[in-house]
């Protein structure tokens, strides 16, 4: 399957599914999906069950059905330790990322993000992007040559589509949104909650693709005005993101990719293990050739080599007591995933999440997570619009 299927977003089509510890998220109403404009699919729409059960290694085992990490004896006393929700962090099959199938060769497994995970990290998300791309993408936006109707935007793994809510309402103009993601449920979740108006009140529709978006070529970006993602650069290897650059460049659509991680994690008060937890998840991160930290580093090589001007800012994460939830949630799944990588971290680290977690708890805990953005503006093609 690839980027140009697509999926219904019908109601009918995709069953109710439930969270952790028995949660529902709040579902649209047949009568506002239909209201969505779609395209059909030719392919299957059916959910799919939402926990996958992970295999389990040695002393890093991740628990069926969790995400989360066993980290050994020394956790069995900390009675929470374990509790995550689906997808709290990058732990699971290597090469795997949470909504989106990302190679055809990969076997056809449940998506691993919980909807909740998503919603949970959606205000940090929006907190920390770059207002300061803002501007010169609102100007290129402005300046399309052959630019008729709406503006076109692209994006890719859009979960339950946090970046059109953000982004559609601070853009001017008629926009249409083609949300691309592995799940159908989260392209039901999406369509559902896009934004209906723009910055100046125009209209805004939606449509919905199921693929693979790291198969991505100029022709399906056809039309494209923007491609968006976030969270998207560091689970792709070098040659992903030179095919995402070729297929951007070659549409001449501007692509601003959010929320890449940056290697760095600043956590106060400090803690003798900060470093070394850092050190196997940026090496967890860098597993099976994806390139983690350095994707922003490959991605503005790669736009820049097509002859693109791509700009990068800081877009960190700020967590104090006010995101405990989140703070909690981004501590498993980040020593989880260092575990994971380093076996022999296991009791230490379970240790330190005890700690942390109680600092949390406390409102005693202050965390950086440092991300980028990036703003890549392609020469204009006569086929852009």
């Amino acid at each position: 399957m690839t980027a140009r299927d697509t999926v219904t977003d019908a109601a009918a089509a995709i069953p109710a599914q439930p969270g952790p510890r028995g949660t529902q998220l709040p579902r649209g109403s047949e009568s506002e999906v239909e209201s969505v404009p779609r395209k059909e699919t030719d392919g299957e729409a059916s959910g799919e069950p939402r926990p996958r059960t992970a295999g389990a290694t040695a002393t890093g085992a991740t628990v069926a059905g969790t995400g989360a990490v066993d980290l050994g004896p020394a956790a069995a006393a900390a009675d929470s330790v374990l509790s995550t929700v689906p997808g709290a962090g990058p732990v699971g099959r290597p090469g795997e990322r949470a909504t989106v199938r990302l190679r055809d060769d990969e076997p056809d497994e449940p998506p691993r993000y919980a909807p909740e995970w998503l919603q949970l990290r959606e205000g940090a998300d929006a907190a920390a992007r770059a207002q300061d791309l803002l501007g010169p993408l609102r100007i290129r936006l402005a300046d399309l040559p052959g630019r008729s109707g709406a503006v076109a935007v692209h994006d890719l793994g859009c979960g339950t589509g946090s970046m059109g809510r953000w982004l559609a309402p601070r853009l001017d103009g008629a926009q249409h949104w083609v949300l691309h993601d592995r799940d159908p449920y989260l392209l039901h979740f999406a369509a559902v909650a896009c934004p209906r108006s723009a910055a100046d009140g125009s209209h805004v529709t939606v449509e919905t693709r199921r693929g693979d978006v790291a198969r991505l070529t100029p022709d399906a970006l056809s039309g494209a005005s923007l491609v968006t993602a976030s969270a998207l650069l560091d689970v792709l290897t070098r040659e992903e993101i030179v095919a995402l650059a070729d297929a951007c460049t070659g549409a001449g659509c501007p692509a601003l990719l959010t929320l890449s991680v940056a290697g760095r994690v600043e956590l106060t008060p400090h803690d003798p293990l900060d470093a070394e937890i850092a050190a196997a998840f940026n090496a967890h991160q860098r597993r099976t050739d994806l390139l983690g930290p350095d994707a922003v580093t490959v991605a503005r090589e790669a736009f820049a080599a097509r002859g693109a001007d791509v700009r990068v800012h800081p877009s960190p994460w700020h967590l104090g007591p006010e995101q405990a939830a989140l703070t909690e949630q981004w501590l498993r799944g980040w020593v989880g995933a260092a575990v994971e990588q380093r076996a022999a971290l296991a009791e230490p680290a379970a240790r330190y999440l005890r700690d942390r977690l109680a600092a949390c708890a406390a409102g005693e805990l202050r965390v950086i997570v440092h991300h980028s953005d990036l703003l890549a503006l392609p020469r204009p093609t006569d086929g852009a619009s």
